[in-house]
């Protein structure tokens, strides 16, 4: 193995660990297995740097894929050094961090190579929910192996020569590469929906560093707090001009602008991402209806619809959350559902799952109401009767049925314009009108938009003691 290969493998620990922090854990280790010629190749060990450091002082377990030995591919004594890290990371409560240069399965060890890799998606499962799984794909990821990034809680992939695939792009029935990379970074963010974050190699481990930052340790011990430095009630001026893009929102409510969003260039209409309040780490939900360049430019626009894919995506996020005690703060501005043919295969399933998903979650949730919420949107959107334990609101917003004048018409078919127009006014008094909520119950507070960040912290802090019990059963199906 060159210098140069291991300074790769190596090195990339080295980057993303506090200086001086990693300590090797079986570096001994090599192939145990002797057919094939396999007895007398170098595999220093195996192919897999594993071990352990701090990211800001807090206890992190790694691994690191060698892709100058063999390929970097899976074999018996790979996978099971992996396996001993997944077992110390449950024992000592700490996240656990794969960095994945794979060739896939190792040809030459076959039954023991596949055996090891089925022990470890076995480790995966069990830490599932106990403490945080990221992986970051720096080069081929084939095969089992992107099983084995899709079963963790961050997929994160550098964005020029990182490949994550099942079937390769030339496998595909009717379908080549030059036709469509199914393996690049692009696809995975953009149309999978795997991967979290997409940037070049050093800027990806400085990003990796920042969100285990903000991740608690494992589901019981929250290590995450940081001392929050900013005004508790600082007043968001111009908070109402960017509800549009919640990426804006949530940057000026969040303690010193800070907002990670995850899977970003996936399903743009709903953004999911972590912000501080008052210090502590909170997880964010939001539909999108404008969307701006880095530049300030508005790129994409988008109706105030739930689809299939923000649907999916919020309830993967949401379900984390509630799995690692974090609490949840959603600001709603949903319609309706997305009316596609496309959509129309899987809105119901996807929507049954983010409904599954608020319901289930015993976690802090506050929601804020900042422009329409009408019908199933607004009700699966954490709203009261869903479960939210405090609903906020702006004196603009709307909670209803439907849009006024839609629902005149439906009321009163056979009217003429003048009466529609009088009815529909009645509609939206009686029905879609934020005080009507209020009166009802719907909304604890009507706030100005610019104290929201003072009402979501005094809220999230009066709920810090939340308990809430479920039903005893061994887990849901939805």
């Amino acid at each position: 193995m060159s210098n140069t290969a291991q300074s790769l493998a190596r090195g990339r620990i080295t980057a993303l660990l506090d200086e001086n922090s990693f300590v090797e854990i079986g570096a001994a280790v090599t192939a145990r297995a002797t057919d094939f010629n396999m007895g007398s190749a170098d595999t220093p060990s195996d192919g897999v740097v594993t071990g352990y450091g701090v990211i800001d002082g807090g206890l992190v377990y790694v691994y690191s894929q060698d892709a100058s030995v063999l390929g970097g591919s899976m074999g018996e004594m790979h996978a099971k050094k992996i396996s001993r890290i997944y077992d110390m990371a449950m024992k000592m409560g700490a996240p656990i961090v794969g960095l994945i240069d794979c060739a896939g399965l190792r040809l030459q060890e076959a039954s023991d190579a596949l055996n090891a890799f089925g022990e470890l998606y076995l480790k995966q499962a069990l830490a599932s929910g106990v403490v945080p799984q990221i992986t970051a794909v720096f080069g081929s990821c084939g095969g089992g192996m992107a099983v084995a990034s899709a079963m963790s809680d961050f997929t994160f992939m550098e964005s020029e020569k990182a490949r994550l695939f099942v079937n390769s792009p030339n496998a595909l029935e009717g379908n080549e590469i030059s036709r469509c990379d199914t393996a690049t970074a692009a696809f995975q963010s953009e149309e999978a929906g795997i991967v979290d974050v997409t940037a070049g190699e050093s800027e990806l481990i400085g990003r990796l560093r920042e969100l285990i930052s903000l991740l608690p340790s494992n589901n019981e011990d929250d290590l995450s707090y940081m001392e929050c430095e900013d005004d508790l009630n600082r007043v968001c001026d111009g908070l109402e001009v960017s509800a549009g893009d919640p990426a804006i929102a949530l940057s000026m409510l969040s303690d010193s602008g800070l907002f990670f969003e995850v899977k970003k260039d996936y399903a743009k209409d709903m953004v999911t991402g972590f912000i501080r309040l008052n210090g502590t780490t909170v997880g964010a939900v939001a539909n999108r209806t404008v969307l701006y360049d880095e530049e300030g430019n508005q790129a994409e626009e988008f109706k105030a619809e739930l689809s299939a894919r923000g649907c999916e995506k919020a309830a993967g996020f949401v379900k984390f959350c509630d799995a690692f005690n974090i609490p949840v703060l959603t600001l709603t501005n949903a319609s309706g559902f997305k009316a596609s043919k496309c959509t129309e295969k899987k809105i119901a399933k996807a929507a049954a799952s983010l409904t599954y998903a608020f319901a289930s979650a015993s976690v802090p949730k506050v929601n804020v109401v900042t422009g329409k919420a009408y019908g199933s949107a607004y009700a699966i959107m954490n709203s009261k009767g869903l479960g939210a334990d405090f609903v906020y609101a702006w004196p603009e917003a709307q909670i209803g049925m439907m849009d006024a004048s839609l629902a005149a018409k439906i009321m009163y078919a056979d009217a003429d314009a003048a009466e529609l127009k009088e009815k529909a006014s009645e509609y939206a008094n009686l029905q879609n009108n934020i005080a009507s909520a209020a009166k009802r119950g719907y909304v604890d507070t009507v706030i100005d938009p610019q104290d929201t960040r003072k009402y979501v912290i005094g809220a999230f802090e009066m709920l810090y003691t939340k308990r809430e019990g479920r039903p005893d059963k061994k887990h849901g199906t939805v």
